[in-house]
């Protein structure tokens, strides 16, 4: 039996930078940790890609020399989204890929996620490995077998042409207007790139990083900036990544955002009509019920998994399916990605509107979302809020409120000290006040 991790959480290892175990001389272990579990063999090399915040210079010469230790070559990209990362991993035959990265959070974070060879994200029992190396003595290899660090050339145009060639080459973007929020991270260059090599007119926001402003009320987190831009610019639609660029929301021509949820159903209804099979689709618990009752109408079913993109791929990868996701934008589709990937995600929908002739606005209609309000508690450490007497009482009584007529979910974040409240129902007003009850509860009980 897999004992609890020490250090990863539901997407790699990830804290504030500077407070252990975000700090240069963990780093170096965890290197060698990670060169001496995924790269055993000698010869071996890793791949290393970071976003743009201002402690990745750091990290990144910290996982260098563990590495070496280790006997193992660096091979470096500079700022690179974690899908980037996944698909060069494959595709250049690495035995490893790491992205130094803490997705969607601010900048005082910082972490790292990895990649087997195959390009998916490593399992529990490798994670586990990796931490027990780092409880053990670093014993560095003779000089000679000592690893190197090396630049990798044109990765960029190596994942800007997979990225186009995903899009039907006999479609175009030519015409249509797009706002693209970049959340100062790693698609600040690529995505833009990408939808205007393809014929669309590009405005960019959030597409100057300066190792501070990542996500900075911008990108998948915080549309309201892109909402006002695509309204004001009379754009058919908006694009926002989040910081590493493996989550993709949108934003309709009307300023309405388009999540994950229904970004599944515009991709799924596509490949419906093009006459594709589709087994079935994983959601997590966090799915809004709308899309799991829309897939039903289309005759395809859906599966809960655990939050997070790993346990959707795991669902995937069991099931023998192709698509899934999250409501937060990290969509998967195994036909062209082994990880959720914002700019792949984006283009099969473009592609949707292109030869549907259909807006973004007009596609969405077909899902109808049920009233969710989700609220994050902020706490000082992560707990099960299930655990606590007056939290268990607490979501009964909201049960028995809403009976069948929704449902209630408390879960602890595996990336940040939160307990998220989600409540969803028919009614929009009920939903709110069961869920701003239920945190007043939660806040109370675990300050």
């Amino acid at each position: 039996m897999i004992t609890a991790n020490k250090y990863f959480g539901t997407d790699g290892i990830r804290g504030r930078a500077g407070h252990y175990p975000m700090v240069p001389e963990f780093f170096v272990k965890l290197g060698w940790a990670i060169g001496t579990v995924l790269a055993p063999h000698g010869s071996s090399r890793v791949i290393i890609g970071k976003d743009t915040r201002i402690t990745g210079y750091m990290f990144e010469s910290s996982l260098q020399a563990g590495l070496a230790a280790a006997g193992v070559d660096s091979y470096l990209l500079g700022p690179m989204s974690t899908p980037g990362v996944a698909y060069l991993t494959r595709n250049m035959g690495f035995d490893a890929g790491i992205v130094i990265s803490a997705s969607h959070n601010s900048y005082q974070d910082n972490g790292v996620k990895i990649f087997s060879r195959s390009g998916t994200k490593i399992p529990d029992e490798i994670e586990h490995h990796i931490e027990q190396m780092l409880a053990q003595p670093l014993v560095v290899v003779s000089p000679e077998k000592v690893g190197r660090v090396y630049r990798v050339e044109e990765a960029i145009k190596r994942y800007v042409d997979y990225c186009k060639h995903v899009f039907p080459s006999n479609l175009s973007l030519s015409g249509l207007k797009i706002v693209v929020d970049c959340a100062n991270g790693a698609n600040y260059y690529m995505g833009p790139r990408v939808f205007a090599d393809l014929g669309a007119h590009i405005l960019t926001i959030a597409n100057n990083p300066n190792g501070l402003n990542i996500n900075d009320e911008c990108g998948s987190t915080h549309p309201a900036k892109l909402q006002e831009a695509v309204v004001k610019e009379e754009a058919d639609l908006g694009i926002a990544f989040d910081g590493d660029g493996d989550r993709v929301i949108m934003v309709d021509k009307t300023g309405e955002v388009v999540d994950g949820d229904e970004l599944i159903f515009i991709i799924v209804q596509a490949a419906l009509r093009n006459g594709q099979k589709i087994d079935g689709v994983a959601g997590t618990l966090m799915t809004n019920l709308g899309l799991e009752q829309a897939l039903q109408a289309l005759d395809v079913p859906m599966e809960r998994s655990k939050v997070g993109d790993r346990y959707v791929l795991e669902t995937l990868q069991k099931k023998g399916w192709q698509i899934g996701g999250e409501s937060s934008g990290h969509i998967i589709h195994l036909g062209y990605a082994s990880t959720g990937d914002g700019i792949i995600a984006a283009l099969l929908v473009l592609a949707a509107m292109v030869q549907s002739g259909e807006s973004l606005h007009s596609l969405k209609q077909g899902m109808h979302k049920c009233p969710q309000r989700l609220i994050n508690v902020k706490v000082a450490t992560s707990v099960d809020p299930m655990s606590v007497p007056a939290i268990q009482e607490a979501v009964s009584h909201v049960q028995e409120q809403l009976q069948d007529r929704g449902r209630v979910l408390l879960r602890a974040s595996g990336t940040e000290p939160l307990i998220r409240v989600m409540v969803e129902g028919n009614d929009p007003a009920e939903v709110s006040k069961l869920a701003a009850d239920l945190a007043e509860i939660v806040e109370k009980s675990l300050s």
